[in-house]
């Protein structure tokens, strides 16, 4: 049993409890997962940035540190360009002032130990071989859908620098022997630079989980066949591990419990046994995972979660057929993984995402500070830098990976008078860390409610409720005045005589000249914000569809986002085929909105590409929902009139008709530069951020914010 009697007053005593693994005493039972952060050097090794980047994570509270995805053979066995290196003393120094940093902080630091193998990306460019089991069959891969040409190019660099794709080999006895002394001598290697465990990585379609996968090793030697024979390489890895630095230094497993898609592949009752035979070998935890194969949407099946909770089911069945402590991953959140811990279903919470979005994530659920806590809004920004071989970033928090210049904000030397304008996102963030610093801010929004256009969004998408809301209460709990309802003008500001403006008032929105633009039945952004949230949609609507929204209106129904969501399902004026001029973001994500609402969406875009503006999985995700729902997604599809019936479009030279009871525009947003430009012909300080400076949605716009906020 755990024992909670001295964690205090916070809201998850079992989940801030101490932790032990193999004698590794961790303070609680949070664990930052192993994410690859494209932060490593191009030699193998540690630099500042990821070092800042991981003592955040200790410093804000993590139990435990798991560090990227290491390569035992570098530079060979390489999923990723910039891949931290284990296979060489090289590495130690780096190595030595991570875990000792770390460790400042009371905090335990494992690395993760891995060999590519079919998925050694790297290799393939460089045109190594590819150590696998058996050489891979032939699949279709589906994971090019969707993608911009520009994303399309650093695919493209798996063909290898031959163009003819990866040249695998059927790994031979030597090279199984090879493998495992890489593991063996990584393992030597961390725990000489007092690294506190290791975890072997035998999941994800790497070397490791491709022996154990039915699919992918179709061997016939004592290698391949049975489970016992497919489990034999990884048991010989932890074997000469333990040989090699002791029995009593902690090692960690991280496991598939299935495999998606793939017929033939991991199943859990694999994962079980396999994990029986792990806590026999003396390896001291299981972390559990998933994978799928060559799938774009089965990506967020596995190894990235898209289902809250998806793995639990998974850690449950392991956790009760061994004696080892459990690692559960994949989108818990901290209220249910208190629950599942005490109830034994799992002994700790491995999280990637949501401490990039908030390093004292930790701290701040020690302290009873839950609603402190930034929420991630799994927007997968930042995984799907790993695809186009950019660094690790987040939406919500810029200073992920940016420790050094983005995540403290000291006290402004001057303090000044700071007037800022607009209550979207950018806003929010750029008054909120303004007063942090000591400025006297007052913030201006034209709208009754914060939030912006970001509230539409929110309406689509649930989790960008959360950032509304998370940086609604920061606003509110800092020094900073904000004034409701206040339209300003360049003469109102100038009045305010402040002594910097920040303008953060959004994108100007500025419908292209199509005929037809002006009917009653076409709305723009702007008009479907103002009629969902103010009862106003610029005269578009009937009669009782305006009483209707000034009804909800005056009894105050639209000043909650979730409240909205429900509502908006039973009642939006919004006729029942709908046609979305305009295939971006906006587009897609409004398509998202109406057709889970039981309208009949099409959308027509005039370029090759939908969704472009989202992050490629966010885009996956969103692209296959629609598809799923019937909606028509038309490329190439230039509108040339909308008449009070139907939008007239050409196609491939052809000219089109689709029936519409409401057409809503989604293009024609650019930068809003007018009133930066009337204030600086005035004299004033004047910064411009957000959609207002360029359009840059919610990770354009937090950044904006957060570095303007912390030079002013």
């Amino acid at each position: 049993m755990i024992d909670v009697r001295e964690v205090g007053e916070c809201r998850h005593p079992h989940l801030m409890s101490e932790g032990d693994i193999a004698g590794m005493r961790l303070r609680n039972r949070t664990i930052l997962a192993a994410m690859g952060t494209e932060y490593i050097l191009e030699d193998g090794s540690l630099g500042d940035r990821a070092m800042d980047y991981y003592e955040a994570r200790a410093a804000g509270g993590a139990g435990m540190i798991v560090l990227e995805t290491s390569s035992v053979a570098w530079p060979l066995g390489m999923s990723m360009p910039r891949m931290l290196g284990l296979s060489s003393d090289e590495f130690l120094p780096g190595l030595r002032a991570l875990a000792e940093r770390v460790h400042r902080h009371d905090c335990r630091i494992a690395a993760q130990l891995n060999h590519s193998g079919k998925v050694s990306a790297y290799d393939v460019v460089e045109g190594r071989q590819i150590l696998v089991p058996s050489i891979p069959k032939p699949a279709a891969n589906d994971m090019g859908n969707g993608l911009t040409m520009a994303e399309m190019a650093n695919f493209v660099r798996a063909a290898g620098p031959d163009g003819k794709g990866p040249r695998f080999k059927e790994m031979d006895q030597a090279d199984i022997d090879w493998v495992i002394e890489c593991f063996a001598s990584a393992a030597t290697r961390v725990a000489k630079a007092g690294f506190d465990a290791v975890e072997i990585h035998a999941g994800h379609g790497y070397l490791l989980s491709s022996f154990l996968s039915p699919y992918a090793n179709r061997r016939e030697d004592e290698y391949g066949g049975e489970l016992a024979n497919r489990a034999r390489l990884l048991l010989q890895v932890v074997d000469a591990i333990k040989l090699a630095v002791g029995n009593d230094f902690p090692i960690m497993v991280r496991l598939d419990a299935c495999e998606y898609r793939t017929e033939g592949g991991i199943r859990l009752d694999d994962a079980v046994q396999v994990s029986q035979w792990l806590d026999k070998a003396g390896c001291h935890a299981i972390n559990v995972s998933a994978y799928s194969n060559n799938s774009a949407i089965g990506f967020t099946e596995g190894p990235l979660v898209h289902q809250p909770g998806g793995y639990i089911d998974f850690a449950r069945a392991i956790r009760s057929a061994v004696t080892i402590p459990v690692i559960a991953v994949g989108r818990i959140e901290p209220d249910v993984a208190e629950r599942h811990i005490a109830q034994g279903d799992f002994d700790f919470l491995a999280m990637g995402r949501k401490l990039l979005a908030d390093p004292e994530l930790p701290n701040k659920l020690r302290d009873g500070r839950q609603q402190d806590i930034r929420p991630c809004i799994y927007c997968y920004v930042c995984v799907s830098q790993i695809f186009i071989n950019k660094a690790l970033c987040c939406a919500v928090n810029p200073a992920t990976g940016e420790e050094a210049s983005l995540m403290r904000s000291v006290p402004a030397a001057q303090p000044k008078s700071i007037l800022v304008v607009g209550g979207g996102p950018a806003g929010m963030e750029a008054a909120r860390v303004l007063a942090e610093r000591g400025h006297t801010v007052t913030l201006w929004e034209k709208d009754d409610q914060l939030g912006g256009t970001l509230r539409v969004a929110a309406l689509a998408y649930e989790p960008n409720g959360k950032l509304i809301d998370y940086l609604a209460r920061g606003l509110e709990a800092s020094s900073a005045q904000v004034v409701l309802n206040k339209m300003a003008s360049a003469d109102d500001i100038r009045a305010a005589r402040p002594d910097s403006v920040v303008l953060a008032v959004g994108a100007r929105r500025q419908a292209p000249p199509l005929q037809g633009k002006d009917l009653p039945h076409v709305l723009d952004g702007e008009a479907l914000r103002d009629m969902l949230f103010a009862g106003d949609a610029h005269g578009k609507l009937t009669l009782v569809q305006r009483l209707m929204l000034r009804l909800m209106h005056a009894f105050r129904l639209n000043r909650n986002i979730e409240r909205m969501r429900r509502l908006s399902r039973l009642y939006m004026p919004i006729g029942r085929r709908v046609v979305i001029i305009g295939g971006g973001l906006v587009g897609v994500e409004v398509a998202e909105l109406l057709v889970e609402r039981g309208r009949d969406v099409t959308v027509l875009e005039p370029g090759r590409d939908f969704g472009s503006e989202l992050s490629i999985v966010r885009r996956w995700r969103v692209l296959h929902g629609l598809s799923e729902h019937g909606v028509r997604l038309l490329a190439h599809a230039t509108v040339s009139a909308i008449t009070p019936s139907e939008v007239v479009f050409e196609q491939e030279g052809e000219s089109q008709r689709v029936a519409a009871d409401t057409v809503i525009i989604a293009q024609g947003a650019d930068a809003n530069t007018a009133l930066e430009e009337a204030l600086r012909a005035s004299g004033l300080d004047v910064h411009n951020i957000g959609d207002s400076a360029q359009i840059g949605y919610i990770e354009g716009a937090v950044r904006s914010a957060r570095e303007l906020a912390v030079s002013l």
